[in-house]
């Protein structure tokens, strides 16, 4: 009998071995926009900087998200818009499209639950994951609190727009929409009536705008998952998992893995106004997670935090872990009020912020 199993071992081995070598070529998928293309050749790099050997190619495609620029994604479908056409080409190759092996997401886009077919093979590379206050051109104020009463700030989002109204009341917050580059071009026309714009400051150091950031917010909760990028994957593609988990980010994984486990939890999406802040000590592997629900007039909210052990080096269970705190935190925010001001949500539009043409 040991001997059989000695054989099993040995030929699952040898066919490791084989695919590893037999895998000569990634084909690497995400979106067409300069941001995402740039974070598609953040993940090549670093594959082939691990494994010179293979050959890295982008395939870079346009989405719904991205043709419809109008709308605030709450009002047409969310997160699913940046992820559902790509996925279809991990399954197979189309026409003149590739089979993809993998999907370079920023993480923050990615819904918390994937499609059975797909999994989320790794964690990468966490940018600042702050939120940017961008004054106009020329402007002489720094922070939101300089800024005279009725000044119109631009955002793309209840969960940021719902904190500013509540830490600004004296403040007006419109939705604006586009990529980073249109938004900055609103912002910079004197016939504009926008101060400033909010925007993540990991886009804006990505795309080598970081000269642009005025300062951070740091009185205001990130989105989930915000500056880190997340790899999607066919689920069980153990070849692919290997060479993602090489390049992966440990720390922005305990994080972002918690703050999943938080939206999850409360069956949230991008349209939901859920901040997070998570910060993890690898001396004394403390992993500190705070999290906000403010209702979209900013007049009611709840936050909490939880603390907690993590064991960076057990990889066993390390997910079950950090989806742990997630859920431990969720519960927390849910027993002080959060699931009222969640249900109360109507998703199809935000009553603080008009869609405005970019």
């Amino acid at each position: 009998m040991q001997i059989q199993d000695e054989d099993i071992e040995n030929n699952n081995h040898q066919q490791q071995t084989q695919q590893q070598q037999q895998l000569s070529h990634i084909q690497i998928g995400g979106r067409k926009s300069k941001l995402a293309v740039i974070q598609s050749e953040l993940v090549k790099k670093a594959i082939q900087e691990n494994y010179p050997q293979i050959d890295c190619s982008i395939l870079a495609l346009s989405t719904l998200g991205d043709k419809v620029q109008t709308q605030p994604l709450y009002t047409f479908g969310g997160k699913s818009l940046w992820t559902k056409e790509l996925e279809i080409l991990l399954i197979d190759s189309i026409d003149e499209f590739p089979k993809l092996d993998l999907i370079v997401h920023s993480l923050k886009d990615m819904p918390t639950n994937l499609p059975s077919e797909f999994e989320l093979g790794c964690i990468f590379q966490r940018e600042d994951p702050r939120d940017a206050i961008v004054m106009k051109k020329g402007s002489p104020y720094k922070k939101l609190s300089d800024l005279p009463n009725g000044s119109i700030v631009g955002t793309s989002s209840i969960r940021r727009s719902s904190q500013l109204i509540k830490n600004y009341p004296n403040l007006k917050f419109e939705s604006v929409r586009g990529n980073i580059q249109t938004r900055l071009n609103k912002l910079d026309n004197l016939d504009n009536e926008y101060c400033c714009l909010i925007l993540a400051s990991a886009g804006l150091k990505r795309l080598g705008l970081g000269d642009r950031i005025t300062s951070c917010l740091d009185d205001v909760y990130y989105a989930v998952g915000q500056g880190a990028l997340g790899v999607e994957i066919k689920k069980d593609d153990f070849e692919i998992k290997r060479i993602l988990k090489s390049i992966e980010d440990p720390v922005a994984t305990i994080c972002c893995l918690a703050e999943r486990s938080l939206m999850r939890y409360l069956e949230g999406g991008c349209s939901v106004p859920l901040g997070v802040n998570a910060t993890y000590n690898q001396e004394t592997s403390i992993l500190n997670l705070k999290g906000i629900i403010v209702s979209p007039d900013g007049l009611q909210s709840v936050e909490d935090e939880v603390f907690k052990t993590i064991d960076i080096s057990n990889d066993e269970n390390l997910k079950k872990d950090c989806e742990l705190v997630g859920i431990e935190l969720g519960e927390l925010l849910k027993l002080k009020g959060g699931k009222d001001i969640l249900d109360k949500i109507d998703m199809t539009r935000n009553i603080n912020a008009k869609p405005t043409e970019v």
